[in-house]
């Protein structure tokens, strides 16, 4: 049902218990995996990893556990191990497809895209991966508009502050404008009065000096 691959982020299971050559460990570790022991069969997968020969299944059952245990950055860096060590296309491509799964659960949506196309040039049948990168695409496009939408925002709230900032020098300005007007008028009116008082005294000698 595609609903469960949404919200549960299908994951490819079952891998280690099919391999040809599965050590004591990873047997025990898949027990305790299917008893939900998550955290119990991540150290048994580790033990198999001690090992000279460290088996991709260990990377890639570590990778499933941590992820059961909401791990999902740890369980990241095991599945993309686990892509790394197989050249077998089925594994390969299972592996990207879990780590798409825990980029996606991190919401590094960009680096989910990546990993399901991964998934699907190993494995183009993988219609898990096929849906799950449609998914994340739509997640991540909106995601992009909602920054988008965001930066408009900013710049709109920006662009306001711009006006505003402008108006009020602009008042300033008008103020100031306002202000020298009136001072040059009062100068004027000062200097008006002060010629005035000066012609009425020149007038008061003017009589004081003027014969009999």
């Amino acid at each position: 049902m595609r609903k469960l691959i949404l919200i549960q982020l299908l994951l490819c299971l079952g891998f280690a218990s099919q391999a040809q050559s599965a050590y004591q460990e990873i047997r025990e570790g898949n027990e305790l995996f299917k008893n939900n022991s998550f955290e119990a069969a991540t150290k048994k997968y580790q033990e198999s990893m001690a090992k000279d020969i460290e088996p991709v299944e260990s990377s890639y059952n570590i990778g499933n556990a941590l992820y059961r245990q909401e791990k999902y950055e740890d369980a990241a860096r095991y599945f993309n191990q686990a892509a790394n060590k197989t050249e077998d296309k089925i594994v390969k491509s299972n592996a990207y497809h879990n780590l798409g799964n825990a980029l996606l659960k991190e919401e590094k949506l960009e680096e989910s895209v990546k990993a399901y196309k991964s998934s699907l040039r190993s494995n183009p049948k993988n219609e898990d991966s096929r849906y799950n990168l449609a998914y994340a695409q739509k997640m991540l496009q909106q995601q992009q508009q909602q920054e988008q939408e965001k930066k408009e925002d900013q710049k709109e709230d920006e662009n306001k502050e711009d006006q505003e900032n402008k108006d009020q020098q602009e008042n300033k300005d008008e103020e100031k404008k306002d202000e020298e007007k009136k001072d040059e008028e009062q100068k004027s009116e000062e200097e008006k009065k002060q010629e005035e008082q000066e012609k009425q005294k020149q007038r008061e000698i003017e009589r004081e000096a003027s014969p009999w």
